[in-house]
Parts: structure tokens; C-alpha cells; sequence
């Protein structure tokens, strides 16, 4: 029976980040999940429309399945702190620290959640042979994690293992971004854990048959990646990943649901990011974890959609 905190729903899906496709099948996902709770729902794609058009005496509540750049980074949510509309997910400054993989990894260093070293060049700066200085002196090894600051789904990350590589990599990035990381590759297995309003409620394993769970291993059906649900742990390790992603919530002040990707290597686990607009698809991570325990996926929308409230 559908809850009566809200009534029309607004979801807010699409936008004009590399991520578009995605949200729009999360987005319509969500619709679904929503209509089938017995919500009247519509939605907004703000590609066509300025946020400044949403009318807001006809909607209750947003749900926001925006991904990627000016939805998941503080920018869709500012707008709708002005339109003072309850939202899901985190807030304005939760989802700009988060989605900003330097500043995401100082707050993980300073709560003492362990990640890959890492360094950030900026174009403007750019000068190939003191990076090449820095990262001996911080002690990076080849082979090499190269991404932008600010994208999500794995667009723009490349995994390079030697300085020709890296020089190519580098000058094919900044053809597009301003700011990149440099980061250690850590091996081992790849762990993703899913916390909901404050939860932690469970761990994946993956397997990608590509060199890394990049975006293809991520949405494309034909790829294949194995999922082992729940990820092959021992019960203190498991215990423990989960701990890790909840801080790492917290540490980050998130809301609602989050999905954090760990490296488990050498009995420790590296926090890589925690994304905040976790993907709702058919292959998504967050709706199979919810579902192994026992949170159908209405259920699962449901309860992000009744933590909404405004200046989260």
C-alpha cells in the first residue's frame, strides 16, 4: 500500500552529462517502480527544459535519477534547494565533494578509510616531466590508474602501463578536461558496497572480462562481467567492507542510497569512490544487492523516495 507522506512524483531523469543514457533507463525504471506503488508520476529532462520549469505546485517530492556532471555534482540539487522541493539522494555539498574524486579522497584520508595514492595535474600547469618527478617521488608504480576529477560510470578512465602511455594518455585527456588524476592501481578483487538511508545493506564481487569494470563492463549485456552476490569474503572481511562503506558515507554526509567501489587487495580494502546517484538499471549493483536481501525493487525506490526532504 503506497505511502501517503507523498503523492505526485516528480522524476527528474536524462540531462546532458556523458551519463544521459543511463539515467534515462534508471529514470524510466523508477517510473515504473513508483507507478506499480501506486504513485501518480511524471518527469522532467532537463536537456529540454530549464530546471527553472519545473512547477512545483503540482509535484511533492523529486526523485532525482540524474548521473554524471550537473546532476550528481551539487548543480540539479542547488536548483532544487531554490525551488525548496523535498529531493532524494544527497545534497548539494554531499554530492560535490563526492563527485569531485580529490577532494572525496582527502575526506576519505583525513576519516582514515584507506584509498590509492594519488596525485592531481591541472592543464594549465601541465609540464610532463615534473608529473613524471611527482610520481616517482610519491612513489606511484606503473601500472597506472589516468581519470578526470569529476566523471562517473568509468568515462574517461584509463589504465596505463608505462611513460609513453601515460604521455599519450594525459595529452588525450586534457583535449577535453581541465584536471586529472593520477592514481596507484590496486589489484585484487573488485567489492562494491551499498548503503541505504544509513544503512549498510551488503557487498557485491565482480569480475570484469575487460582489464577493468570501465563503462562497457557496466552496461553492456554482451560484455558479461560475473556478479557474485554476496562477494566472496570471509564474515569479519565482509563485516568490515560494509563498516568502511558506511563511514564512508558519513564521512561524505550522504543521503539516502549510496554505492561505494573498493579494491580488496592483500587482506585490505581501498576505497576508490562512493557515488551518490548510484545507477537503477537492469544490470545496476544497488537494486541486486536490495534484492539478495529480500528489498524488491519497488521496495528499494520507495524507501529512497520517503527519505527525501529538502536541505539534505
Amino acid at each position: 500500500m503506497r505511502n501517503k507522506k507523498f503523492n505526485n512524483v516528480l522524476v527528474v531523469l536524462g540531462g546532458t552529462s556523458g551519463e544521459r543514457t543511463i539515467s534515462l533507463e534508471s529514470g524510466r525504471a523508477c517510473m515504473k517502480a513508483l507507478k506499480k506503488k501506486g504513485y501518480k508520476v511524471s518527469s522532467f529532462d532537463p536537456k529540454n527544459k530549464n530546471f527553472n520549469l519545473i512547477n512545483k505546485k503540482k509535484i511533492d517530492v523529486i526523485f532525482n535519477a540524474l548521473h554524471g556532471r550537473d546532476g550528481e555534482d551539487g548543480i540539479a540539487q542547488s536548483y532544487f534547494e531554490y525551488l525548496k522541493i523535498p529531493y532524494t539522494h544527497s545534497g548539494v555539498i554531499s554530492s560535490f565533494n563526492a563527485m569531485n574524486k580529490i577532494i572525496s579522497k582527502e575526506i576519505f584520508i583525513k576519516n582514515n578509510i584507506k584509498t590509492p595514492k594519488f596525485i592531481s595535474i591541472k592543464k594549465t600547469e601541465y609540464k610532463f616531466k615534473k608529473i613524471q618527478q611527482i610520481i616517482i617521488n610519491k612513489k606511484i608504480n606503473f601500472p597506472i590508474v589516468l581519470k578526470p576529477i569529476n566523471e562517473g560510470s568509468s568515462i574517461g578512465v584509463k589504465i596505463v602501463k608505462n611513460t609513453k602511455s601515460l604521455k599519450s594518455s594525459v595529452k588525450f585527456l586534457f583535449k577535453k578536461y581541465n584536471q586529472l588524476i593520477v592514481e596507484q592501481f590496486i589489484g585484487g578483487q573488485e567489492i562494491q558496497a551499498a548503503v541505504l538511508n544509513d544503512t549498510a545493506i551488503g557487498a557485491i564481487e565482480l569480475i570484469p572480462k575487460r582489464s577493468f569494470y570501465d563503462y562497457k563492463a557496466k552496461y553492456k549485456k554482451s560484455v558479461n562481467t560475473k556478479h557474485i552476490m554476496p562477494a566472496r569474503l570471509k564474515k569479519n572481511k565482509y563485516r568490515e567492507v560494509l563498516k568502511i562503506a558506511k563511514k564512508a558515507h558519513s564521512a561524505l554526509e550522504c543521503k539516502g542510497v549510496t554505492r561505494s567501489d573498493f579494491k580488496y587487495f592483500k587482506n585490505k580494502f581501498y576505497i576508490l569512490e562512493t557515488n551518490t546517484q548510484p545507477g537503477m538499471t537492469s544490470l545496476s549493483l544497488v537494486p541486486e544487492i536490495a534484492n539478495y536481501y529480500g528489498i524488491a525493487f519497488p521496495k528499494l525506490v520507495e524507501k529512497i523516495l520517503l527519505d527525501a526532504s529538502i536541505n539534505r
